[in-house]
């Protein structure tokens, strides 16, 4: 008699609280993923403190994401399964038509495309790669990939193409004379030739392009949208923000403006230009 009045008693309970609100479910973790230019302990030392931030002041939980390849990565958020992410590569065509929306970018100028060798290399200009191993990020990188070798192509020059994975590697790759030339983005060369007292010097520079920006799934809510967005933009308002700013500046070696501004999807109209016109297929 006994345990069947606790068996009962059991199922009660479970029932009561299978009814409740879940906290869990209230509070549930929001993925932020961050295309990977550097490696993944630097990648996640500068964003971390960050989305620690972020997840703060907004309310709003924030988990980083991030990925062995920036393929492995894009094709996560293709899926939709990150509800933010910190991309350039979702410009194309096909992702475009996926609906993320642009909220934010870093502060500053924007970003340029760069074909770099070290300073003291015989290749003056680009014609002089031609049959050479030329470093690139990966076949999704845009100031990595698609526009330096688009104007590679444009100038007529075949090179030997090697992917790295990431910026930092090419860069790495570049250093040690593995090969003759890399495609980069101008911006994170600048802090990597800071950071390991390399000097080089550019055969060939892109227009300006906006910097990679932080994009929100559709599916998203509107008000956690709106939240994350708002602390980004806000850390430089806040003595706790630009103290967690200017640590990751000191980190990268970036001599940029701090912080994140608002942006949106028109901003980013040039790289849907560049998509439509270019040679590298």
């Amino acid at each position: 008699m006994i345990e069947k009045i606790l068996t009962r008693t059991a199922a009660l309970v479970f029932a009561a609280i299978a009814l409740q609100p879940s906290n869990a479910a209230a509070q549930r973790t929001y993925t932020f993923y961050v295309l990977n230019q550097r490696t993944i302990a630097l990648t996640a030392q500068y964003w971390n403190p960050i989305l620690t931030y972020t997840s703060k002041k907004s309310g709003v939980p924030l988990e980083l994401k991030l990925a062995r390849t920036a393929q492995e990565g894009n094709a996560v958020a293709e899926a939709g399964k990150y509800d933010f992410q910190y991309t350039n590569h979702f410009f194309t065509p096909e992702r475009d038509r996926l609906g993320w929306k642009v909220i934010a970018r870093p502060a500053g100028p924007g970003i340029r495309s760069q074909i770099v060798v070290p300073v003291g290399s015989p290749v003056q200009s680009l014609k002089d790669l031609a049959g050479k191993p030329v470093a690139f990020v990966t076949p999704d990188g845009f100031t990595g990939y698609w526009l330096p070798y688009d104007a590679l192509l444009r100038a007529n020059v075949t090179v030997k193409v090697v992917f790295t994975g990431n910026q930092e590697a090419s860069s790495a790759q570049l250093r040690i004379n593995k090969v003759a030339a890399a495609g980069v983005n101008s911006s994170v060369m600048a802090r990597y030739g800071r950071r390991e007292s390399f000097d080089y010097r550019a055969l060939w520079t892109s227009e300006v392009y906006q910097d990679l920006c932080i994009m929100a799934n559709p599916a998203t809510p509107a008000d956690t949208v709106a939240a994350v967005r708002g602390a980004l933009i806000g850390m430089l308002k806040d003595p706790e923000g630009v103290k967690v700013l200017e640590a990751g500046a000191e980190l990268l070696k970036s001599a940029g403006d701090l912080g994140f501004v608002a942006a949106n999807d028109r901003d980013y109209d040039n790289y849907r230009r560049f998509y439509r016109t270019t040679r590298v297929k």
